[in-house]
């Protein structure tokens, strides 16, 4: 898949899971959760210990899923997350290099932004879209005052969106939500309702 195509299928469902956990066996058993309720992509964050281990393996016994890599801070994090499978990559922070070891691998990348100077240098360094962070310091009306400036922005809230607010921001003009311990937590049982629910209140919201 081309950058592109990899960006249109991460956002078409409009929200896509996040996972922090102790160990690679555990993120590996949330994403799977997330994944079997019916999201699409899944990001398996680099704070997780042995983090690449469990992409790595995710995208071997899932390879219909989109499976990324967040809190990518450098260019050799970035590498090394390819390299295991990741097919996009999250930062939480704005770092070029990291823009463009993605790009040279063909990955697209989303850097982490929280001003309108920072998404528009965002934009002008490459970025496929602009991750919202921490979403729960602003607001969806903020991104909506935002995008009548900067209309062209594909932006991706994350930290803090919830099920009951996911919608909004979505009404409000971002492209696609991140959403981790408001999906992921609870078990398997109690993720995969959530996500049911989530992805039939989103389906409603894009009619």
């Amino acid at each position: 898949m081309f950058r592109w195509e990899i960006v249109q299928a991460v956002t078409e469902q409009r929200v896509f899971g996040i996972v922090r956990a102790a160990g690679p066996g555990e993120a590996v058993a949330a994403a799977e959760a997330v994944l079997d309720a019916g999201l699409r992509a899944v990001e398996v964050a680099l704070t997780t210990p042995r983090a690449l281990t469990a992409v790595a393996r995710l995208t071997e016994q899932r390879p219909g899923a989109l499976v990324g890599a967040g809190t990518v801070l450098d260019a050799a994090a970035a590498r090394a997350a390819v390299e295991s499978g990741a097919r996009f990559l999250v930062s939480p922070n704005l770092h070029p290099e990291v823009i463009r070891a993605g790009h040279r691998y063909g990955v697209p990348v989303f850097p982490g932004v929280s001003t309108p100077t920072e998404i528009v240098r965002a934009l002008e360094e490459g970025a496929d879209a602009v991750k919202i962070f921490p979403a729960s310091a602003v607001s969806p009306s903020w991104l909506r005052d935002v995008r009548a400036a900067l209309p062209q922005v594909p932006a991706i809230p994350t930290g803090g969106v919830t099920i009951d607010n996911a919608p909004e921001w979505i009404a409000a003009g971002a492209v696609a939500c991140g959403m981790g311990s408001a999906l992921t937590s609870g078990g398997a049982e109690a993720a995969g309702r959530r996500v049911a629910a989530l992805l039939a209140r989103l389906a409603e919201e894009v009619r």
